[in-house]
């Protein structure tokens, strides 16, 4: 009867610490959801706070030297010329964007917009030959008529443009926001190393630096590799793009500059281009511009997987497919956050695949059990001196 009532107890007690648990996980799950919410809108920025306040902090503390040790100085001076390089590249292109277009409409308000007559072959194409060649009839005749009857059908994609150019203004505000807020971590950097480190050392005690610090040099890599490298691509293309002369010049440079970061490649500019300057140009000219379009992919090709490569133990491929997997799933902040990730999962593969090596080939050896000794033998004491008997 006793035990039954102890058992009854126990029970009872077991199940109020279970109802006990249960809801405070869904009070501490809830907080975190809420709290989830509340910050879901200022994710990106932050993210791309801190990849830049990681990114540009060799480049802070040598200003910083530079600038007699004065740290917040250094900081303004980072953050102002962060926004300089955002809204000077931005307001040329998007300057340049607009100036073409409205070069373009004039053109064919003027009717210097050129179509040639439509050959008759293509009459004899089947389903949509008819059709086609009486639009390119048109169009060779009356290019605003035919604009006007193709509207309809290019309506949604002109919506598409729209919303795409919404959103590049919109990412646009959003980077600057993240430059003014990188400014702020700058100077505070070490502590907040110190602090990340500490939390990541209560999931792995062993590696907690290790993995921290692969993080910032893998994010300071693919910056220089990737963000850098097609920086520079971009400036070369769009010289030559100028200089040439080339029509719509400064979108040409924006699509190099975003198929270089996506791990496309400028051949998609570079090869029309080529064959515009050797229809347009003469020989020397088109032979300059040439070389320096063909300068733009030999960068892609050898300078960016050396500048990769430098200063990570992580393979060249690992790096690569973090960048090329997390632009396709996260968009452009997965050129970081896909290598961050992929190089922390290869180091505990190795890690892991090392210890279990480890354990395979090498056994502990067993202490071996004393071997018996002999004693030692002990010295022969002097015997004990007997009393003189006494004389009778």
């Amino acid at each position: 009867m006793i035990e039954d009532q102890r058992e009854a107890s126990g029970r009872r007690r077991l199940n109020a610490t279970l109802i006990d648990l249960i809801i405070r996980l869904g009070a501490l799950g809830a907080l975190a959801y809420w709290s989830f919410l509340l910050v879901r809108p200022f994710v990106t920025i932050v993210t791309w706070s801190a990849i830049l306040a990681v990114a540009l902090y060799p480049v802070f503390e040598w200003t910083a030297v530079r600038l007699g040790g004065r740290r917040r100085l250094a900081a303004v001076v980072i953050t102002l010329l962060g926004l300089l390089f955002v809204i000077g590249p931005a307001t040329w292109l998007g300057l340049g964007v607009v100036d073409g277009l409205r070069v373009l409409s004039e053109r064919i308000d003027a009717g210097g917009v050129w179509v040639p007559p439509p050959p008759e072959a293509l009459r004899s194409w089947p389903f949509v030959g008819e059709s086609a060649y009486e639009f390119w009839e048109l169009a060779s005749t009356n290019l605003r008529s035919a604009l006007a009857q193709a509207l309809p059908q290019l309506k949604p994609y002109g919506e598409i443009a729209l919303d795409a150019t919404k959103n590049a203004g919109a990412g646009v505000f959003k980077f600057l926001i993240s430059v003014i807020i990188a400014g702020f971590l700058f100077a505070p950097g070490p502590a907040l190393v110190r602090a990340i480190k500490t939390a990541v050392t209560r999931i792995d005690s062993k590696r907690a630096e290790h993995f921290v610090e692969l993080a910032g040099s893998t994010i300071r890599t693919v910056s220089r590799g990737v963000i850098g490298v097609s920086l520079l691509q971009a400036a070369i293309g769009g010289l030559g793009l100028q200089l040439a002369g080339a029509p719509g010049a400064s979108l040409l440079t924006l699509c190099i500059l975003v198929l270089a970061i996506v791990q496309i490649g400028p051949l998609l500019v570079v090869v029309p281009s080529i064959l515009w300057a050797w229809t347009e140009m003469r020989t020397l000219p088109a032979l300059l511009f040439t070389c320096c379009m063909l300068t733009v992919t030999l960068v892609d090709n050898v300078l960016k997987p050396i500048v990769i490569a430098r200063g990570l133990t992580t393979p060249l491929l690992v790096i690569i497919v973090g960048v090329i997997g997390g632009v396709l799933v996260h968009g452009i902040i997965g050129l970081f956050v896909g290598p961050v990730v992929l190089a922390v999962a290869w180091e505990l593969l190795s890690a892991w695949a090392g210890e279990g090596k480890s354990g395979v080939l090498v056994a502990t050896p067993e202490p071996a059990a004393p071997e018996p000794t002999a004693p030692e033998p002990r010295a022969l004491e002097p015997p004990a001196s007997t009393a003189s008997a006494p004389e009778r």
